[in-house]
């Protein structure tokens, strides 16, 4: 309980800190003080305080609810599937998020809520595929076969998204940026609809936690204890979809945030679930928090995506934890 608690604060106090660092990093660099001040003491006519909150607040949002919502979603895949290398960016939610959203836009098709629910029907369907695929056979699902099989399915589905995109130029033109998986241009109606689907990720997550605890002890005994595995498990199959519909719909498919994330609390904090959760949270905000830092800090006056950045690190460390897994 100690630790968790210690972990939390710290957790908090480096967001706090990465939040004002990443609000004064741009075109025009404004001090720690000034960022403060536009917030506790706000001036219309301060032209640092409206940079602030007109545009880089709204960068910052993107960013947070983007790594937070990757985050939770990567540790309740690993805990659903048993896999420490279980994370939406390989498993082909994010590519079956993505084509969704291609696929539709490019139809001209509009749905109530916009591209945050498209984006959690496609990659719910996409995962479906994939455990599918990933149960056939004598040895029925492990950890090899289901990430052979999302690796296989997201090249697929990403070589669709492609195809549609070269058919497409008006598509690939709106969409180009986004593809690449960056939190730059987002609008506040994408970040209010986003956030309710993330909302109810969230809620669903945290409510499944203590039953998805139980079932690291293996099917019988969480029968055993009451457990329902199919309804536990399609619930959490929803949870996932909708985390990162919420995710992709801000900043398009950013990956490896879900792998790296559960290993960090999970050796540095708890393997409960319970605790997991909130703090996966704040850990994924933080985590592409920095990512975004850097991507704009790395090379500028020019700007990386913040895609491109998470994939540098996150590539490393999955073939790591791989070949350790593996060997």
């Amino acid at each position: 309980m100690m630790r968790t608690r210690l972990a939390s604060v710290v957790f908090i106090a480096l967001l706090l800190a990465g939040a004002i660092l990443h609000l004064g990093i741009g075109a025009r660099f404004i001090p720690p003080q000034s960022v403060a001040q536009a917030f506790l003491a706000f001036d219309p006519r301060n032209f640092d305080h409206n940079v602030i909150i007109n545009l880089r607040l709204l960068r910052l949002l993107a960013a947070l609810m983007t790594g937070a919502a990757l985050g939770v979603a990567g540790v309740l895949l690993q805990a659903v599937i048993r896999n420490p290398l279980g994370e939406p960016h390989i498993l082909g939610l994010n590519a079956g998020a993505a084509l969704a959203v291609v696929l539709t836009s490019a139809l001209g098709l509009t749905f109530p809520f916009g591209r945050p629910l498209i984006a959690a029907a496609g990659a719910g369907a996409l995962f479906l595929l994939v455990l599918t695929l990933s149960s056939a056979g004598r040895t029925g699902l492990t950890p090899m076969k289901v990430t052979l099989c999302g690796v296989a399915i997201s090249a697929f589905a990403s070589s669709i998204t492609a195809a549609v995109l070269i058919l497409d130029e008006q598509t690939l033109l709106s969409m180009r940026t986004w593809l690449a998986g960056d939190v730059a241009g987002v609008s506040w109606a994408t970040i209010q609809t986003a956030a309710w689907v993330a909302a109810a990720g969230l809620t669903l997550a945290i409510a499944l936690a203590p039953s998805v605890n139980m079932l690291a002890l293996g099917d019988r005994m969480a029968q055993g204890l009451g457990v329902s595995l199919l309804r536990t498990r399609l619930l959490c199959l929803l949870a996932i979809a909708l985390l990162c519909g919420a995710a992709v719909s801000i900043a398009g498919p950013i990956g490896f945030i879900g792998l790296v994330v559960p290993q960090i609390i999970r050796r540095l904090v708890s393997t409960d679930l319970r605790v997991m959760v909130p703090l996966s949270a704040c850990c994924g905000a933080l985590v592409l928090l920095l990512a975004d830092i850097a991507a704009r800090a790395l090379f500028a006056p020019h700007e990386l995506a913040t895609g491109v950045v998470t994939a540098l690190v996150g590539a490393p460390v999955f073939i790591l934890m791989a070949t350790r897994m593996f060997k």
